[in-house]
């Protein structure tokens, strides 16, 4: 038992995973960075056309250059970063309500403001974030027209216009450009899901659920088509003996190995998974005659298996195939007539493939 003192000191060693939520501030930075940076361009000029107080000048300069600074120093400062960053979006929302009063509702950059201000927080992917914002900034542009007098100018000139196209572009490119990423990071991420839940964890092939969806199109392309298909059952003989003797750790070795030779060499169309246990599946398109090749060419390769972690043990398995007939309606009947023959290849003495139509196709 660990003494408390040596305990403290690998935990404190141990590398601590930042939450996600937390990861917030990081990510809204760069695009805080980018859209008040760019807008401060258009700004000026509104307030040089307008002929701003000083007052209006230093809001500008504290909006572009100080604020984002600020809000990422105050986010990670905080102990709960995520919570402090919402706020720092809720007055982004507000700052950009106030340019609105300030530039007297100029048409364009106004309209530019509120826009990028409300898809900075669509991207955060806080629920309903850009619905809760708004009140803010109504009320930053009643706070912001009583001091203007509610001025009205809404008309844009070209300057301002094109001084708008750099944060139109780069900033809805940028977003853009997040969101293609988030999206492929999480389709990736579905993808990985989706194969996990059709594989056997530990042998790699496709699980019983996966491997019965697989080989019940094949048999009903069988029906529909009239092409041959034949069902090959595997089943390692003594595991059990295996697993007493050697440790369920080797077992897995054991499963493990059969399964990489049960993995290649029948191409893409076969159907091939772990069935349960020590037993394995493979559903080919081929008639019997070409999947007993198949069966005796997996026998002789088991047969001839050398694991170094156990060099004195030798494996073998027993094979059980049933070609596809009409009268396998469903994928258990097909499923019941190779277990039958495999049944009769384990009767017989094991490390042999029988058939339903013949006694024994490969003996030891």
């Amino acid at each position: 038992m660990k003494s408390p003192s040596v305990a403290s000191a690998s935990s404190s060693h141990r590398p601590i995973r930042p939450n996600q939520r937390d990861l917030l501030p990081q990510r809204v930075y760069r695009f805080r960075m980018l859209g008040m940076g760019l807008a401060g361009l258009p700004l000026a000029l509104v307030l040089l056309e307008h002929h701003a107080p000083i007052g209006s000048w230093l809001w500008g300069i504290f909006t572009a250059l100080v604020w984002p600074q600020l809000a990422f120093w105050r986010a990670r400062r905080s102990p709960k970063p995520f919570n402090a960053e919402l706020h720092n979006l809720m007055f982004d929302s507000a700052i950009a309500g106030s340019w609105v009063a300030l530039m007297h509702f100029n048409a364009l950059p106004s309209v530019l403001l509120i826009t990028v201000a409300t898809a900075d927080k669509i991207n955060t992917g806080v629920r309903n974030l850009w619905w809760r914002s708004l009140p803010g900034v109504l009320l930053a542009i009643l706070v912001g027209g009583l001091l203007t007098g509610f001025a009205f100018h809404p008309a844009t000139s070209m300057s301002v216009l094109l001084a708008c196209l750099p944060l139109m572009l780069i900033h809805t490119l940028g977003v853009s450009l997040a969101s293609y990423r988030l999206v492929r990071r999480v389709q990736q991420q579905n993808q990985r899901l989706d194969e996990l839940s059709r594989l056997d964890v530990l042998t790699g092939l496709d699980n019983r659920g996966s491997w019965q969806e697989r080989a019940e199109a094949l048999l009903q392309q069988r029906h529909t088509r009239q092409h041959a298909a034949t069902l090959i059952m595997v089943d390692v003989d003594s595991f059990k003996q295996i697993n007493d003797q050697h440790g369920h750790i080797l077992g897995d070795d054991v499963l493990c190995s059969i399964a990489a030779i049960l993995r290649h060499g029948h191409g893409e169309a076969a159907c091939i998974g772990r069935f349960g246990g020590d037993e394995f599946a493979i559903a080919l398109p081929t008639n019997l005659a070409e999947a007993s090749v198949v069966a005796e060419r997996i026998r002789h390769t088991v047969e001839q298996l050398n694991l170094p972690q156990a060099p004195g043990l030798r494996c073998s398995v027993s094979l059980g195939l049933a070609e596809a007939t009409d009268t396998d309606s469903n994928l258990r009947e097909w499923i019941e007539s190779a277990d039958r023959a495999l049944y009769r290849a384990k009767q017989a003495g094991r490390n042999r493939a029988s058939s339903e139509n013949e006694v024994s196709l490969a003996e030891a």
